[in-house]
């Protein structure tokens, strides 16, 4: 039997993006094919603006189940550990703040502002009549910088990452996430009628981003004069 299965791979892998260890630095051997754990289909040139203003360039992307962002140097690919010091991130005409070790994709700027967080989750992915499927695969999802050297972990072929969407409020210094309409006028007791006839009238659903930014600029126009 090899000790190296499905199921002994998925351990080690969620053990391994489990561990709060900042000085640790993660790196992905890069290969060819679809990586289901990045929020883009490939690496862009991003620009990474530091918080003393100095503003670098590199081929970045962003790993949903670590909720790291990535960058390649030489050919492997590795975290960006000081995200202390990281003011914006712009990648692929979007833009992203740390909240954090985590990022937050900025959808809407203003006296409340309105954020999207990706989370990936790696779950098995079931074949036909119950049985796991083989597909094959020969990238790999995370690894970690020891004493031993780089182990690169690979993502055993039956299992995917499932994106989740969370939508976050930022409001008189606070984060507030929601999923629903009746979460999100609860954050906004002041101005529910209004807001909710604005909903209403526009036919809008509170899971579309674009939906969302009309809506959370409607309200910011109700308390700016």
């Amino acid at each position: 039997m090899n000790p190296f299965n499905n199921s002994y791979l998925l351990k080690i892998i969620l053990a391994m993006l489990s561990l709060g260890i900042p000085e640790y630095l993660y790196s992905q051997t890069t290969s060819y094919g679809s990586k289901p754990q990045f929020l883009f289909t490939d690496f862009n040139m991003s620009q990474v603006k530091m918080k003393y203003s100095q503003v670098n360039t590199t081929f970045m992307n962003y790993n949903t189940v670590t909720e790291r962002m990535v960058f390649i140097k030489g050919n492997k690919y590795f975290d960006l550990t000081n995200y202390q010091m990281v003011d914006t991130i712009y990648l692929n005409d979007r833009v992203f703040i740390p909240v954090g070790k985590v990022y937050y994709e900025v959808l809407l700027s203003g006296p409340v502002s309105l954020f999207v967080q990706h989370k990936g989750k790696l779950c098995g992915k079931p074949a036909a009549y119950g049985r796991t499927s083989d597909v094959s695969s020969n990238y790999y999802l995370s690894s970690i910088n020891t004493t031993e050297g780089m182990i690169n972990v690979p993502l055993p072929p039956d299992y995917i990452v499932k994106l989740t969407t969370i939508y976050w409020i930022r409001k008189d210094n606070g984060w507030f996430d929601f999923t629903n309409e009746k979460q999100f006028l609860k954050l906004f007791p002041e101005k529910v009628a209004q807001l909710r006839n604005f909903i209403k009238e526009n036919r809008l659903k509170i899971d579309k981003p674009e939906h969302l930014k009309k809506l959370v600029d409607y309200y910011n126009s109700l308390v700016v004069k």
